[in-house]
C-alpha cells in the first residue's frame, strides 16, 4: 500500500470511528479524533466549534445504542496535499439521509489524523 492509500484509509478509519455511539457519547475519545481547531457546518445549517461539539455531541442523535446509528456507504477519500484528506459520504441516521464533507490533517506524529473541518447537508426525500 502507498502512503497516499494508507493516509486516506487512515482518515476513513477516524471517520468511522466518529460515527460510533461510544465514540460520540464519550467527550474524551471524540476529543482525540477532533483537530483542536476543527469547524463543523451541520446538516441543520449550525456551526459548531471544537468545543461546542464536544460538548453537546454526548447528546446528539447516533450518540446511543439504543437509537438511530449512523450507516454510512460510498464513503471514499483523496490526499489533497500531504498530511491533508479530503472524505466524502452518504450516511443514514433513521429516516434522514445526508452528505458528508470533511477535512482530515496530521500536524505532527504526536496529534496524529484529526478532523478538522466537516461539512453535512440534508438530502431531501425524492432527490437522488
Amino acid at each position: 500500500m502507498d502512503d497516499e492509500s494508507a493516509q486516506v484509509e487512515t482518515a476513513i478509519a477516524g471517520e468511522l470511528r466518529l460515527m460510533d455511539p461510544e465514540v460520540r457519547a464519550s467527550r474524551e475519545r471524540a476529543g482525540e479524533l477532533l483537530d483542536p481547531e476543527f469547524v463543523e457546518v451541520g446538516a441543520s445549517g449550525r456551526r459548531y466549534t471544537y468545543e461546542q461539539l464536544l460538548a453537546e455531541l454526548p447528546d446528539k442523535a447516533g450518540a446511543s445504542k439504543d437509537g438511530p446509528v449512523y450507516e454510512p456507504s460510498g464513503m471514499s477519500g483523496v490526499v489533497l496535499a500531504p498530511g491533508l484528506v479530503h472524505v466524502t459520504f452518504e450516511a443514514r441516521l433513521g429516516d434522514r439521509r445526508s452528505r458528508h464533507s470533511s477535512l482530515w490533517r496530521r500536524r505532527d506524529e504526536e496529534s496524529g489524523w484529526r478532523m478538522y473541518h466537516h461539512h453535512a447537508t440534508v438530502v431531501p426525500p425524492g432527490v437522488e
